[in-house]
């Protein structure tokens, strides 16, 4: 479980000196040292029950969550997050991995994340159409729908049919929330792609 240094101090007052105690525990990987006062007592958890506790407030997206929607081949072994406010990118480091934290426009940030339970953990995860955004927030703009659509199925290699089993609906209403180039050339595709199957099915 989750740890701050007070509590694991607490927890050893038995111990003439728990520094030393928590130091040794974490040498031999007993627990994990996280951040500067945050330990996790279970050294095989995954990474992603525990990435919004490292730096909050947070929400895992970007390549993590593209992989985990099976929407891009890769596997993705960086723990990619999203945050807002915070003006700068933040990587830890620890023996559970690696995780990286940007940010993303305070508009947009409570939109699309889920809740997820696993064992005593929880943890929040943009939706598909969430992290589709926040990837495509973070990269250089392009200069049309062309070059947008290189971008995501070429560059990005976003999974056609699993694009096209995302809530358009839900993805339109979240790239207006961006107020960025990318985003705004993606609405026009779903619109594109909306008039296109109407016409198909007139």
């Amino acid at each position: 479980m989750l740890s701050t240094y007070e509590m694991l101090k607490s927890s050893l007052a038995q111990y003439k000196a728990p520094d030393n105690k928590i130091r040794k525990m974490c040498d031999q990987n007993e627990i994990v040292k996280l951040t500067k006062n945050l330990y996790e007592t279970d050294p095989n958890i995954p990474g992603y029950l525990v990435a919004n506790a490292i730096y909050s407030p947070s929400y895992l997206s970007f390549d993590y969550a593209l992989a985990y929607y099976g929407l891009i081949p890769e596997r993705v072994y960086v723990y990619t997050s999203a945050t807002f406010r915070k003006n700068k990118k933040k990587k830890y480091t620890n023996k559970i991995g690696t995780f990286t934290y940007r940010d993303v426009p305070a508009a947009c940030y409570p939109y699309g994340i889920e809740i997820q339970t696993e064992d005593q953990y929880t943890y929040l995860i943009a939706s598909a159409e969430k992290a589709l955004c926040d990837k495509l927030y973070s990269l250089p703009p392009v200069k049309n729908k062309k070059e947008l659509h290189n971008l995501m199925f070429q560059d990005l290699r976003i999974d056609f049919d699993r694009f096209n089993a995302l809530n358009f609906d839900d993805l339109s209403l979240l790239c207006d929330l961006y107020r960025c180039t990318n985003l705004k050339l993606l609405k026009k595709v779903i619109g594109d792609m909306h008039e296109h199957s109407s016409r198909t099915n007139d």
